[in-house]
């Protein structure tokens, strides 16, 4: 009992002490480093990447991989300073690069280097599509979602530290171990990461709207992503992400409401889809 009590009075002194808020929800999140130490190193990371892989400049594609951040961006910029939260951006460094792959990927570093990778051009389909994706990956960025995950990483093996040394000597170290791993994640990361992608998906279509891209391309998009995976995946309950159906059903619930936000900044039609 006092091993349990122990375990929950660490965890609830470390978040306390280690807060930040998310801008689009109010909430209190982890925030175990700070963006003063991430960002330089999200930077770092990005531009390793940039020399281990082929970059696309000058082609059409790249030029709409910019011109898509651009926008999102700016929508981002107008979101946060007309919800109270004028210089959130001013340490971040936009950047947008596509890279030659046939990764169907694309994401958004801490303070906002963005990479598209090629082989996700064919499912994004057009630049609404791109702005879609685009929206999402950025929603990570701003809503601080890696700050969030590092922090979870950390809190999860300080607890496992802690059982470990209460029980060095058990012979139920092993037990403990094993049981820990699996409830923690299914029970703990998994969710949290399903979370900040459900998150993610509602932050990305209120910036493709505020940008003038349509968000009732959001579930057409991921119609055309799970069609590409075949639609074959894990159980939703053992995954990182959504079911493909969950966020096709989610994103098409939140299109009105994207559409609803976007005309808050006087946007009331958005660029033909094609």
């Amino acid at each position: 009992m006092k091993f349990k009590k122990g375990i929950a009075l660490l965890t609830i002194v470390a978040v306390a002490l280690s807060c930040a808020t998310n801008p689009f929800t109010g909430k209190k999140t982890m925030a175990f480093m700070s963006n003063d130490s991430l960002f330089p190193s999200a930077f770092a990371q990005y531009n390793q990447v940039l020399t281990e892989n082929k970059v696309v400049t000058g082609t059409a594609d790249a030029k709409m991989i910019t011109r898509v951040g651009q926008r999102i961006a700016v929508a981002a910029e107008r979101y946060l300073n007309a919800n109270g939260f004028q210089g959130y951006l001013d340490d971040y460094k936009w950047e947008y690069t596509l890279i030659e792959s046939e990764q169907v990927n694309a994401w958004c570093m801490p303070g906002g280097k963005i990479a598209f990778y090629t082989g996700i051009l064919p499912i994004a389909l057009n630049e609404t599509g791109v702005a879609a994706i685009m929206g999402h990956e950025v929603a990570h960025a701003l809503a601080n979602h890696g700050q969030q995950r590092m922090s979870a990483g950390m809190l999860q093996q300080g607890i496992s530290l802690v059982g470990n040394v209460a029980l060095q000597n058990d012979e139920n170290l092993g037990l403990y171990n094993q049981a820990f791993g699996i409830a923690s994640n299914v029970g703990g990361m998994l969710p949290f990461s399903r979370g900040h992608e459900t998150e993610a998906d509602k932050i990305g279509s209120y910036l493709m709207a505020i940008a003038g891209y349509n968000p009732d391309e959001g579930p057409e998009l991921w119609k055309r992503m799970k069609a590409n995976n075949g639609g074959e995946a894990p159980p939703e309950f053992l995954s990182t992400h959504p079911s493909n159906d969950s966020r096709i059903q989610n994103l098409r619930a939140l299109a009105p409401k994207a559409k609803a936000e976007a005309k808050k900044y006087g946007v009331t039609s958005f660029r033909p889809i094609n």
